[in-house]
């Protein structure tokens, strides 16, 4: 089979797993240029389509290609020149207007725009503690009414959800207020088009489509530091906007206020409304995410079944971010279906061998051992001494837990690390803090609160 031949079979399997409006915006948009060296090569029209693709689809199309006969171990993206000198070319839309109706939505951007993901929306966000604050705002926001809190500002590390809420905001505006003009682009998008409007001296229409729309959500804006001229249009565009009581909702990977090489006065003005970090991820929203995704898979994957415990495994093993979590998924089910086997621990260890390396804590049993006992204020020689009253017994297990779930140590090993004790010993502390962890909101939180101690 040819290397086209392969890739039309790739497309195929794509259009089949995916809702066409999301082939539509994403797939569609690559220019396939070849595979060598077991490396397959496509042109795209801006870097933020390759990096989006490469995230939420690219374990999918290595799959398909091995699948259908083409070895392909990673994808490579090259941003065309001549593609991105004509933004129309950038996705497959019609012709672009300065609104989109609910008939377009999903489809079709507007001329500034990105694509926003209709799977992106507040029905399939998980939340938990870590989001909980984020995702109440967003919602608040996307419901309309008078403006509140403007702009909202959500910052996070990669992969913790903020890019997901602000699909869901503009989503869910979309469908409640057809009406209403919605712009979402990224930092990049936006400074590309002020470029384009700088050199075809188009500045007064880029302007005047800027300040014409209701709400505007622009992410990754920690791009503009350091971009005089474009922090300085964007500046106006922002406060044209507030002032005229139209929503504006940003994103970024850190507070407005730590971002490098911005002004201070844009600065100040990001940070006039509401700011809120979006926290690394817990156990619990973790398993959360991972079964809403299963959820998704099976109705690609129907006739495949997940074992007890991997995803309770996952949860705990992976834990960097959201993404890397759902990309982890992604990929099992594939290699699952490809070799005609349901999920269970060994395929699920075989087949992530490489991401869960890569997510293995450096943590020693002696950082946990000196954690735990300056967390409880009880001195290290106490927890590991022989004494059983209960202030030294109970970080003495909250330990051995954390030694047991954040280490590749075996019970004996840990024992021996713990005064000297019995395996057993070890295994029943282990137990015991699994038990309380359901029943004992406090133990959960110390839990919590150590593990993200750990992790820093």
């Amino acid at each position: 089979m040819g290397e086209a031949t392969a890739w039309g079979r790739v497309q195929d399997d794509l259009r089949n797993s995916m809702s066409k409006a999301k082939f539509q915006s994403w797939i569609a948009s690559l220019e396939y240029a070849g595979v060598s060296d077991g490396v397959v090569s496509f042109d795209v029209p801006t870097a933020f389509i390759g990096n989006y693709v490469e995230q939420h689809f690219g374990d999918m199309i290595v799959y398909s290609f091995n699948r259908n006969g083409q070895e392909v171990s990673r994808l490579r993206f090259g941003v065309n020149a001549d593609r991105q000198a004509n933004p129309s070319e950038a996705q497959p839309v019609k012709a672009a207007t300065a609104k989109t109706s609910t008939a377009d939505f999903g489809h079709d951007s507007d001329p500034l725009g990105l694509p926003l993901d209709p799977q992106m929306t507040f029905d399939n966000f998980v939340v938990g503690k870590p989001n909980e604050l984020a995702h109440a705002a967003a919602r608040r926001v996307a419901e309309g009414g008078p403006v509140t809190f403007n702009p909202l500002f959500l910052y996070s590390g990669v992969g913790l959800g903020k890019t997901h809420l602000m699909h869901a905001i503009a989503n869910e505006i979309r469908q409640r207020q057809p009406e209403l003009n919605v712009l979402y682009l990224s930092a990049e998008r936006f400074m590309y088009r002020f470029i384009t409007a700088l050199r075809e001296r188009k500045m007064m229409e880029f302007k005047h489509l800027l300040r014409s729309v209701d709400v505007l959500l622009v992410d990754d804006v920690q791009f503009m530091g350091g971009k005089d001229s474009t922090q300085e249009e964007f500046f106006h565009t922002f406060n044209a906007l507030v002032d005229a009581r139209k929503q504006v909702i940003l994103s970024g990977d850190r507070a407005p206020g730590e971002i490098k090489n911005m002004e201070d006065r844009m600065r100040s003005r990001l940070q006039c409304g509401l700011v809120i970090d979006l926290h690394p991820t817990d156990y619990e929203l973790r398993l959360g995410v991972l079964q809403s995704k299963v959820a998704q898979q099976q109705d690609i994957y129907p006739d495949l079944k997940v074992a007890p415990g991997v995803l309770e495994f996952l949860a705990q093993r992976i834990t960097t971010n959201v993404r890397v979590l759902e990309g982890a998924l992604v990929r099992l089910f594939a290699h699952a279906s490809l070799v005609g086997l349901d999920i269970d621990m060994d395929q699920t260890i075989d087949c992530l061998a490489d991401i869960l390396r890569a997510n293995d804590r450096k943590v020693t049993v002696e950082e946990i051992q000196r954690k735990v006992s300056d967390y409880y204020h009880i001195r290290l020689s106490d927890m590991l001494g022989p004494k059983r009253v209960r202030s030294f017994a109970r970080p003495r297990q909250v330990a051995m837990y954390l030694s047991k779930t954040m280490t590749s140590r075996s019970l004996p090993d840990i024992g021996r690390r713990f005064g000297k004790r019995d395996h057993t010993t070890v295994m029943h502390g282990v137990r015991k803090i699994e038990d309380l962890a359901q029943t004992d909101s406090q133990i959960a939180d110390d839990l919590e609160n150590l593990r993200r101690a750990l992790e820093e």
